[in-house]
């Protein structure tokens, strides 16, 4: 991945707080031009600087009331891979990270309620070959959602 330098930094730190703002904008808030700024975007993107763009859907705008976080404690962690394959199939898994700790995952799972919760960790979960355990853990609240702050520098 290249380095970004101070422009693309100010770049990304407007896009991040508003995607949709105009090039236009972002150009006259950097001092550049409209072009320079389109160049710098899809360089971004091609150097996976950006990750993708779109609109963030408010799970409970579509009935998704519980948001949980469930650790999987896996037979080995050597069939990490194989899990996720067949998480990939569970729509209502958004999230997966491979993670140290007394779990080997942990998920992040959207359902309709706490009866489709017990159904996806019971019928669908549970029954993925390797997964012997499961811990499940409800958001009660979402108090903070950001981006990483992309004026701070690693040194």
């Amino acid at each position: 991945m290249e380095k970004i330098d101070d422009l693309d930094r100010k770049i990304l730190s407007i896009v991040t707080k508003n995607a949709r703002t105009p090039s236009k904008v972002i150009a006259e808030q950097c001092g550049v031009s409209r072009a320079a700024v389109h160049q710098r975007m899809q360089s971004m993107i091609a150097s996976v600087v950006i990750l993708g763009s779109g609109y963030n859907v408010n799970p409970k705008a579509l009935g998704f009331n519980t948001c949980t976080y469930v650790g999987i404690r896996l037979e080995k962690n050597l069939i990490y891979r194989d899990v996720v394959r067949e998480l990939e199939k569970i729509p209502e898994v958004v999230e997966c990270h491979f993670i140290t700790g007394s779990f080997g995952m942990l998920i992040k799972v959207y359902a309709f309620d706490n009866k489709h919760l017990m159904e996806l960790l019971n019928e669908r979960i549970q029954h993925i070959p390797g997964v012997t355990e499961t811990e499940t853990l409800i958001s009660l609240e979402q108090s903070l959602n950001r981006q990483v702050n992309v004026e701070i520098k690693n040194k």
